[in-house]
């Protein structure tokens, strides 16, 4: 059984969604610490040809609280972040098709952090026809106090997974060694230059899954989820 595990990312680039259709079950974390700054609530967009950030903004709370403990801040002006993608992509190929969706996605009616961005996550999963199963990490039966690789490990022993797949990001962060005394295969998926058409405008990559949603079918974005290698 093949097990990747993640942090949950708001819109997040087409690689995270290889990762997530390369494995049969997905663990995306939501009892882990919030971090500022990062890929949590917020991704770029194509804008007048140039990248640029969407923000879900959250309230102002303690840096040590959880993912599932952070809220969406009452003052998130969804109109505004909806405009703003409606502008930047209204002229789109699949606009018709996508924009429906991103109007679901931030409409959502819940300020849990968590279950906002979840919730994004399981209907970009289903507009693209992956049927990995999504797991929430705080319902698996575990020492949740472990840190790092050794939490990775005991999710995988739980859940019985034979080969656990990473990002390429995380090659510094796990051994090889250790899985393999656990007898559990690791892998790294490192993605290969994903590039189509973006309007006229030189290619911007690494954007939000959105971006490539405007510009693709579903049938092109599922031979992308195939372009990667394992390592």
């Amino acid at each position: 059984m093949k097990l990747g595990i993640m942090q949950p990312y708001f819109l997040p680039y087409i690689g995270y969604f290889q990762l997530l259709n390369a494995v049969d079950k997905y663990v995306i974390y939501d009892n882990i610490q919030f971090t500022k700054k990062g890929w949590i609530n917020r991704n770029r967009i194509l804008q007048n040809g140039k990248d640029a950030l969407i923000t879900i903004p959250v309230e102002k709370d303690s840096d040590y609280l959880n993912i599932c403990q952070r809220s969406v801040s009452s003052g998130f002006d969804k109109k505004k972040l909806l405009n703003q993608i409606k502008e930047s992509y209204r002229k789109a190929p699949y606009f018709d098709e996508v924009m429906p969706l991103t109007e679901e996605i931030v409409n959502y009616d819940d300020n849990n952090l968590f279950d906002y961005i979840y919730h994004s996550i399981v209907k970009i999963c289903g507009y693209l026809r992956i049927d990995t199963e999504l797991i929430v990490s705080s319902t698996i039966d575990i020492d949740h106090s472990l840190k790092g690789q050794a939490k990775v490990i005991a999710i995988c022993k739980t859940l019985e997974a034979t080969e656990y797949y990473n990002a390429i990001g995380g090659q510094e962060l796990y051994s090889i060694t250790d899985f393999e005394k656990e007898n559990i295969k690791l892998n790294f998926v490192s993605s290969n230059p994903v590039e189509y058409k973006q309007f006229t405008n030189e290619f911007v990559p690494w954007l939000s899954i959105l971006d490539v949603m405007m510009f693709n079918s579903t049938e092109e974005i599922k031979k992308m989820l195939n372009e990667y290698k394992l390592i």
